[in-house]
Parts: C-alpha cells; structure tokens; sequence
C-alpha cells in the first residue's frame, strides 16, 4: 500500500512538471548568452541596518558564513591576514585596483579553481606556462586525421582546433603563445576579461550563425533559444522575444543583428558592482584620505567588511535592553 500511494505520488509529480514546465521555462540559451554584471549578493546593501552584504561581497557568500562563527578577535585576526593578501603588489597599501580585484576573485572562486585543475593537466613540462602544444597535444593529440572531421558541438574537431587557437591568440596579446595563468584563465573564462570581449562575440555569432553570412537574423535568433514542436503552442516569452528583437535588437531595421548589434545584446553596459563596492569600502576606511588603505585603516573597520556572528548578538542584545 505504500509503495502504491508513493508511485501515485510521484506520477502526480511528474504530470505537474509536465503540465506546467513549458510556461514557466525560460529560454536556457538566452541567460548563457547574455553577459550581466550581477549584484554581488541577494542581501540588501543598506549599511545603516547591517554590513551583510559588504561581507559577502568581500568575501564570498560561503566564506561570509565562515565568518558569521568567529568571535571578533578571530575575525579582526583572520582579516589581518586577508589584508597580505588584497595588497597584490605587496607594498603595504591596498588600493581600489587591488580591492575590485579582490572582490571579483571572492566571487568567482569557481573560476579560479577551474584554471588551477586544468593548469595542472596541460602545464606538461611544468615551466609555469601553458604552450599552444602544450594544450593542441592535451585536447587534440589523440585524434588521428580521420577523426578531425567528426563532429562535436555543432563543430568537427577541425574547426573547433582553429577556433580553440584563435581565442587562445587572443588571450595571448604578447603573442608569444605561452599562457601566464592570467593568459590562461583569460582563454577558458574570456566572459571575465575586456580585451577577451571581441572573441565572445564573433564566437557567438558563430554559434547562431546558420546560414554562413557572419549576422543574426530573427529566425537564427529565436531558433537559437527555442525548438518548436510541432504539436505544442507557443510559450508567450517566445513572441516577446521577437518584440525584443525587432524594436531593440536590430537597431539599424536591416533584419539582422551584425557584429555591433551582437556586441550590445550579449555584452550590455552595465553597472560595475565589484567597482562601487571597492569605492565604498575604500572610501568608509580611508581615514587619512590617501585613496588608499593601509593593514590598520581595514581591521580597524573589521565590521565593514567581514564582522561576526557574536557582534550581531551583542548589538541585538544590547537593542534589546534599550527597547525594554
């Protein structure tokens, strides 16, 4: 009886997503294009309440929690020796360039760790460089010539060679062919570097890019984020998207999204959140007015940016007995 009330159960499940999956799913294809500087947390940003979103804005939001369990001794103590760290250069100031950095690093560890597990696998002879070879014999090497013409991606193997060194030239503006770790991260996440940003484009439109004349028309862009099946209606985001196509999308009224008109869609300009945060930090702990923080401006103002758990209480607490 209850394995049957349980498979009811899960059949009922299954039919809800069926039923309602459609009208609610967005196209998946359009948030992988589309290249958003998003807020640092979900927390709000009013530093007369609280500091939470400074801290996982510095931080990170995993690490921000870590920090929520120490006492402020712990916390005043653990920043300290974040501060080595912020100062890149080492010369014993932290400025705004550093903190941006920082921040950006806090909130995209993941891409930090992907660079490091691939530069173990391709860094062959372990000079602390990752050659062209190096990556061609890692990836590719295996192929024999036959096998270049298989398809993977939407791409044989050969055009995703060509277009694996390409972004790979492009990461490399010394144009010596051996990827630094910066190099390196600036090939596999070119979503996190300017200069990287021509590369996403043209890659992009070469992804939508059906039939062969370098833009994006209004079929190749809705056909990029939706297949229609035969026997289903139209979700409504569907014709909304054309809307957005024809009245924003292709400025110019030629049908077609060129390399401009691409660049604008994918690569919006938005607000800088890492460069405000780095302001606002810099500017609340700035207490000489240099434009820079020494060791002692950042723990002094340890609340600003990583705080406590056992702080809040004691604030709590101590609002507690005022109000009563």
């Amino acid at each position: 009886m209850e394995s049957l009330v349980l498979w009811i159960a899960t059949l009922m499940c299954i039919c809800i997503l069926l039923c309602t999956g459609p009208a609610l799913t967005k196209p998946m294809s359009e948030k992988k294009r589309v290249h958003v500087d998003e807020p640092l947390s979900s927390k709000l940003h009013d530093d007369d309440e609280n500091f939470d979103y400074d801290h996982e804005a510095f931080l990170g939001t995993e690490e921000a929690q870590h920090f929520d369990q120490l006492s402020p001794e712990e916390s005043k103590e653990r920043l300290g020796e974040l501060v080595h760290k912020v100062d890149a250069d080492g010369d014993g100031f932290v400025t705004k360039e550093e903190l941006k950095f920082w921040i950006k690093h806090s909130q995209n560890r993941w891409v930090f760790e992907d660079v490091k597990r691939q530069w173990t696998s391709h860094d062959l002879n372990n000079d602390d460089f990752i050659s062209w070879e190096e990556y061609h014999n890692v990836t590719y090497g295996f192929m024999t010539d036959g096998a270049h013409d298989l398809e993977g991606n939407g791409y044989n193997y050969k055009q995703m060679r060509a277009r694996d060194e390409r972004r790979f030239r492009a990461a490399n503006p010394d144009g010596d062919m051996l990827a630094t770790k910066d190099e390196f991260m600036a090939f596999l996440h070119p979503e996190e570097f300017n200069h990287m940003k021509d590369v996403i484009v043209v890659e992009t439109i070469e992804d939508i890019d059906k039939d062969g004349d370098g833009m994006i028309n209004l079929q190749e862009y809705i056909g990029d984020m939706y297949n229609q099946d035969e026997s289903s209606e139209e979700p409504d985001w569907v014709q909304a998207e054309r809307e957005q196509f024809l009245e924003f999308r292709d400025k110019n009224k030629d049908g077609k999204m060129d390399k401009e008109e691409t660049t604008a869609w994918i690569l919006p300009s938005d607000y800088d959140h890492a460069d405000a945060e780095a302001q606002h930090l810099l500017f609340e702990s700035d207490k000489d007015k240099d434009s820079k923080l020494t060791k002692e401006e950042i723990v002094d103002n340890w609340k600003l940016f990583v705080g406590s758990q056992a702080t809040n209480f004691g604030e709590d607490l101590k609002k507690f007995h005022a109000e009563l």
